[in-house]
């Protein structure tokens, strides 16, 4: 990324789509950035955050992130946000309105969609706010596109007063691939002139509103249909031909390497009567979208006869094998031979780092297994449900866990509460949208505690510093949000309100069983830094003394990966009966000293590593 902040303009350089992004908003001259971690979007901000010029943060979720950046636009400026497909769900209300207001300085949306669910909890298709907005969606098919589109998209943001959705997938965010750079436009100067009628969004202002955005989808469909944006790459087997858009052209390339392809690089909306005359050239159409069927759709209604979801699957990404095993046959041609199944491996699921501080929340409440119901949220710790704890009910969405535990608490009877209900997030997640659901506890009585853990980062997306840890997006010093006192001022009480060190099991494990065992909201706030941070301080290994380990298999169940297991034997009871022994081995080059495993081992068998110690005694 060095490399692209100091390239002059001519330069050819190997970006990321997520980079590519970024540069070409610091050459369209964004003056502010905004987003919240997300893969496959979570770079876009982090490389913007680094160009001289701007002003790029990490807001606490995507709507703030989305209404700095309309705050922006309205003063004159040029604003990109950028988001994960989910994240545009959260952000949808001021956007929603911000269509109809249109915009002044450009704004440009960038949505990552996670085709093939990569890093997500559903498959969605972005395209769909495009004509839920009514509002122009691009659509980059690598990483030359990608940069280059963001900056026709703030051209055509301000040329139409409209925002503009970018629409990438993790195809296109995450492969390199070369890209030449240009020069940074100067940037607007911010001006924010009062227009009550546009900017303040009552019913009487919106109504006025509605004829002009049917005026501009007027425009927009015009332009389309002229745009150089779409292309149509001539083959010379016009038997079949294509509609696309994004990374697909490349695999139908690929795949098909004599047919015409109409690539959309200004997917909406549609130009319907340049793809009629598309048709007109081939044999037959054949849409290939990811993943929902609108384009298909769209041209079905126009009365173009196409083939596209009836042959091609509605998931997934459209990569070649998956292209030539559905169209081939539309060819005369025999479908390519399945591809070979994978060599079985050895299974590595995944699982938590080691001294990972969720790994003592996860092993408590695993030892509690029947005595609570646990809804659980997004972030590292969603790995919780996996093995060896089994510690997670339920996962929808960033700061569900907080609703889900009060709705399951409130659909039982009295009689019935024979299970505690617990909620389980992480800092930045609380922070997203965690803190609106446990004044809703607090409000209504809920009878849950809350086990807010405190790794001190955004760690599923790779560590972005957020406003609980102290630091701003480049690591400077930042006001910090006390935890302890901010869930009091919500509404718990100060006296249930409990700070943990989740390294000290025997603490966490007595403070969790007396929580859930008294009735009313409870926090339980577990503070140890994640192990990939530079707060987080690392210590001599243990290691296992196998004269002493009897075989109880107790560290094992932390389900820290630092400890295997070395050997596993049968042993007779003095009453006859046999059990299994599971012995311990540490791997001492990624033990980190955290003690966890030291708190559960009766026989005193796990000791720290001491290098210089074994030398003397050699």
């Amino acid at each position: 990324m060095t490399a692209a902040l100091n390239a002059p303009a001519g330069t050819s350089l190997l970006l990321s789509g997520n980079e590519a992004i970024a540069r070409g908003a610091w050459e369209a001259g964004v003056k502010v950035a905004t987003s919240y971690p997300g893969t496959p979007a979570t770079e876009i901000l982090e490389a913007i955050g680094l160009y001289p010029g701007l002003h790029a943060q990490f807001s606490v979720n995507e709507k703030v992130a989305m209404e700095v950046a309309i705050g922006a636009a309205m003063s004159g400026v040029r604003a990109l946000c950028s988001m994960k497909h989910v994240g545009m769900n959260v952000a949808a209300d001021a956007f929603m309105t911000y269509t109809l207001t249109g915009t002044k300085g450009g704004l440009v949306i960038v949505v990552a969609d996670d085709v093939g669910l990569s890093s997500s909890q559903n498959e969605q298709d972005s395209r769909y706010w495009g004509r839920f907005g009514h509002m122009p969606v691009l659509e980059p098919a690598d990483s030359q596109e990608a940069l280059a589109m963001v900056k026709e998209a703030f051209e055509i943001s301000e040329r139409f007063l409209t925002p503009v959705i970018l629409r990438a997938t993790t195809r296109v965010c995450h492969v390199k691939a070369m890209a030449t750079v240009g020069e940074r436009q100067a940037p607007a100067k911010a001006e924010f002139v009062p227009e009550p009628q546009r900017w303040v969004m009552v019913p009487g202002n919106a109504k006025n509103r509605l004829p002009l955005m049917a005026a501009r989808d007027k425009d927009l469909r015009a332009f389309a249909e002229e745009t150089a944006l779409t292309v149509v790459d001539e083959g010379n087997d016009r038997r079949i031909g294509f509609v696309t858009s994004g990374p697909v052209a490349m695999s139908l390339r690929e795949t098909f390497p004599e047919a015409p392809i109409l690539k959309l690089g200004f997917s909406h909306p549609l130009p319907v009567e340049r793809i009629k005359a598309f048709a007109a050239t081939v044999g037959a159409l054949v849409v290939a979208e990811e993943t929902e069927p609108l384009i298909e759709n769209e041209l079905k209604a126009a009365g173009v006869p196409v083939r596209g979801k009836d042959i091609l699957p509605l998931f997934g990404e459209l990569l070649p094998h998956v292209l030539a095993a559905a169209v081939r046959p539309l060819l005369g041609l025999p479908a390519p031979a399945a591809p070979a199944a994978p060599a079985k491996l050895f299974p590595r699921p995944p699982t938590l780092c080691p001294a990972c501080p969720h790994l003592a929340v996860y092993h408590t409440l695993a030892r509690l297994r029947k005595k609570v119901l646990i809804a659980g949220d997004i972030g590292c710790y969603t790995l919780g449900a996996g093995h060896p704890w089994g510690a997670l009910d339920t996962c929808v969405s960033m700061g569900a866990s907080m609703g889900v535990a009060l709705g399951m608490d409130k659909a039982r009877d009295a009689e019935d509460r024979d299970k505690a209900v617990l909620a389980v997030i992480g800092d930045s997640t609380f922070l997203h949208m965690g803190m609106q659901g446990l004044m809703d506890i607090t409000y209504t009585g809920g009878n849950v505690t809350v086990l807010l853990m405190d790794n001190s980062t955004t760690g599923m997306t790779g560590g972005q510093n957020h406003p609980a840890n102290g630091r701003d997006l480049l690591g400077n010093p930042a006001p910090k949000v006390d935890f302890a006192k901010l869930v009091t001022a919500l509404g718990v009480p100060p006296e249930r309100v409990h700070t943990v060190d989740p390294y000290q099991l025997p603490v966490l494990d007595r403070t969790l069983r007396q929580e859930i065992a008294t009735p009313g909201p409870s926090v339980i706030i577990t503070n140890r830094p994640c192990t990939l941070i530079d707060a987080f301080e690392r210590h001599k290994p243990f290691h296992t003394d196998e004269d002493a380990c009897t075989g109880c298999g107790k560290c094992i169940d932390i389900g820290c990966p630092a400890i295997s297991v070395s050997r596993r034997e049968t042993a007779v009871r003095k009453n006859g009966k046999e059990v299994e022994l599971t012995f311990a081995r540490i791997d001492t080059a990624i033990c980190t000293g955290c003690g966890m495993c030291v708190n559960v081992c009766a026989s005193e068998a796990i000791v720290r590593d001491e290098p210089a110690a074994k030398e003397e005694a050699r």
